[in-house]
């Protein structure tokens, strides 16, 4: 395995399961050292990856536990170099029935957790003028699904916070770019009937779910020196749903 990734330090949020847990583990494999965050304690996570990790239970949604998530890889590596965004929600609210707390509760863990995390570790990456933030939108902001207006909201917001930080940050070495995943099999997903998996098949070129390895390809590339000139990019990664026009 290629060790693209020494000496780096990385973050991931929702990294107790499903794709956080994936991006992890890819991590880690290329040499980085991990502050895995989640709601609750992501031992599985730790246990897999073995070494160079130190866990985090917070919420990103408060700005004093991303203060407790910097002071974490500082405290144990010294430097934050890498910040992948994954922690989010998806329930399934019909406009008719949402209320403004779950409008809000959406946005602050989906979004306002990306800007936290920005606070806390640019000053980290731009000490050593390096740096990389990848947050994890849907490419469901595409497709027409009923009962995610404040999901799919949340999601292409994430996408214009990308662009605009990555115009903010393009001077000091960190690039900050969006990977946009489609329907992924994860312990979230498992309850979704095989009736509508079948139909999201049928869209796509690749006729099967991706599965959390799929996605952290992708993100752990966005997050290498190989990737030092793109910035402000949203990558899809669903097997061909969205066509070229």
């Amino acid at each position: 395995m290629s060790n693209t990734h020494a000496g780096r330090v990385a973050v991931v949020t929702g990294a107790g399961r499903g794709i956080g847990r994936a991006i992890a583990r890819l991590l880690g494999e290329r040499g980085a050292s991990l502050v895995l965050v989640d709601r609750v304690e992501p031992a599985e996570t730790a246990e897999l990856i073995g070494g160079d990790c130190v866990s985090v239970v917070a919420d990103v949604s408060s700005d004093e536990d991303w203060g407790k998530i910097a002071k974490a890889a500082v405290d144990n590596f010294g430097r934050g170099d890498i910040v992948v965004n994954n922690a989010g929600i998806l329930p399934l609210v019909h406009i008719d029935e949402m209320t403004i707390d779950d409008w809000r509760t959406v946005f602050k863990i989906n979004l306002e957790s990306h800007f936290l995390s920005a606070k806390h570790f640019i000053p980290l990456m731009r000490q050593n003028k390096w740096g990389r933030f990848v947050n994890i939108s849907s490419n469901s902001i595409g497709v027409p699904q009923q009962g995610l207006s404040h999901y799919m909201a949340s999601k292409m917001g994430v996408i214009g916070f990308v662009r605009g930080l990555a115009n903010d940050l393009g001077g000091d070495g960190i690039t900050v770019n969006a990977v946009l995943p489609s329907i992924t099999n994860t312990p979230a997903t498992a309850v979704v009937p095989d009736e509508f998996k079948r139909e999201v098949w049928m869209q796509q070129a690749i006729k099967r779910f991706a599965d959390p390895e799929d996605i952290a390809g992708p993100v752990v590339f966005l997050t290498s020196d190989d990737a030092a000139f793109m910035t402000g990019q949203a990558v899809v990664v669903d097997g061909g749903m969205y066509k070229i026009s």
